[in-house]
């Protein structure tokens, strides 16, 4: 799909049409994290809470020109965040809706979990979690310490542990955890908790870029799991947690990708824009950047209908998430070197982009691991495009 079919360029229209209105948002949800929660009157955000819920769950799919977008496949998100990190990737990290912890329930979770989850998406604007990463380990899950454990076996679980760089950890009202219920691989599992339980805290952790995002620490002292609240409960042990972890990553690693070429896209398009009149040797520069991006775009769309006709076909995810962290930061960068030594002040959104480009490296996984999962999936004669 590296060109777009009627079925994606509506959609495309669309998203570009919604995030134009929200670009003017941009600066003042930098200043002011809690901006999203009073800007949901605007359909790109908004719309967002009741989307990315599988068919099966959700009555009120977008519809465009009698299309019908739920926005689960990989390919109708990578259309629709390349917009959304154009217009401000931190309010489209902002939103309400599960665009990780409702992968990983559709991956792993039972009728009843799916229900419960789906239907609280449904009957208001909602924000989920999806805490995975620990302060002291990241998220290598052999060095996870956050347990899941209970006294009797037909008991109640207790969940304990801390995660950090939690995104909507303070505004999240449910989501799901990952603890360790026992040793090894298997011993990973993953459990829908709802904020605001005994035990239960969530903080704001300051950061330089992606403030609208605003990324959260989790604490849990022996919070109450419910038996039915655990993921994967009708699942053999290598059907779930770690399983459901690494699918909820293949498909949205390229939707991560996307966000670094809508990042970059936008500031490129805003040195075309501002600049006015280039010299030859500048025209060319930019000219050159704007052939890089479509490069990377498609090789995003490409990893993306991969990732859809096969879950397991990660590797191509991974080089465009690679490729496309690169180019956002590097993108921005060269943007600000256009308007010389003052550019940071006098061009505060330029700004603003280059410090949220730098988050695009941090998300589903750093360079380091996406080459280890490159090698690690070319080693077992998996597919790369």
């Amino acid at each position: 799909m590296t060109e777009l079919d009627r079925h994606h360029s509506l959609l495309q229209g669309q998203a570009r049409e919604w995030w134009a209105q929200l670009r003017p948002h941009a600066l003042d949800v930098d200043r002011d994290p809690t901006l999203p929660t009073r800007l949901l009157h605007l359909t790109g955000l908004g719309r967002l809470a009741t989307l990315q819920i599988p068919p099966a769950y959700n009555p009120d799919p977008l519809v465009i020109a009698g299309r019908r977008f739920h926005l689960m496949t990989a390919a109708e998100r990578v259309v629709y965040y390349e917009e959304a990190a154009w217009g401000d990737l931190a309010t489209a990290l902002a939103a309400p809706g599960a665009p990780m912890s409702g992968v990983l329930v559709d991956a792993l979770g039972d009728r009843e979990q799916k229900d419960w989850f789906y239907g609280r998406l449904l009957a208001e604007p909602t924000w989920t979690f999806f805490a995975l990463t620990e302060p002291e380990h990241g998220s290598d899950a052999a060095a996870m310490t956050t347990s899941l454990t209970r006294a009797d076996q037909d008991g109640p679980w207790h969940l304990n542990g801390t995660k950090k760089y939690v995104g909507n950890a303070v505004r999240g009202r449910i989501g799901v955890v990952f603890a360790r219920t026992g040793k090894g691989p298997l011993g990973v599992n993953a459990a829908l908790v709802e904020a605001g339980r005994p035990g239960f805290d969530a903080r704001p952790v300051p950061t330089l870029g992606l403030r609208g995002a605003q990324l959260g620490a989790l604490t849990m002292e022996s919070v109450e799991i419910a038996p039915e609240r655990v993921l994967g409960r009708h699942l053999s042990p290598t059907r779930r947690g770690m399983a459901g972890w690494l699918r909820t990553f293949n498909l949205l690693r390229p939707v991560v990708a996307s966000m670094g070429v809508g990042l970059a896209r936008a500031a490129q398009e805003y040195v075309q824009n501002e600049r006015g009149s280039l010299t030859h040797g500048e025209q060319h520069r930019l000219d050159a950047l704007a052939r890089r991006i479509e490069g990377v775009r498609r090789l995003t769309r490409r990893a993306a209908a991969t990732v859809d006709a096969d879950i397991t076909a990660g590797e191509l995810g991974c080089m465009a998430k690679l490729r496309a962290a690169r180019l956002a930061e590097e993108a921005t960068m060269a943007a600000l070197a256009f308007f010389g030594p003052g550019a940071r002040l006098d061009h505060p959104f330029l700004e603003k982009l280059a410090r949220d480009a730098r988050g695009i490296e941090y998300m589903e996984g750093t360079e380091n691991i996406q080459r280890m999962s490159v090698f690690k999936g070319l080693s077992r004669g998996g597919r790369h495009g």
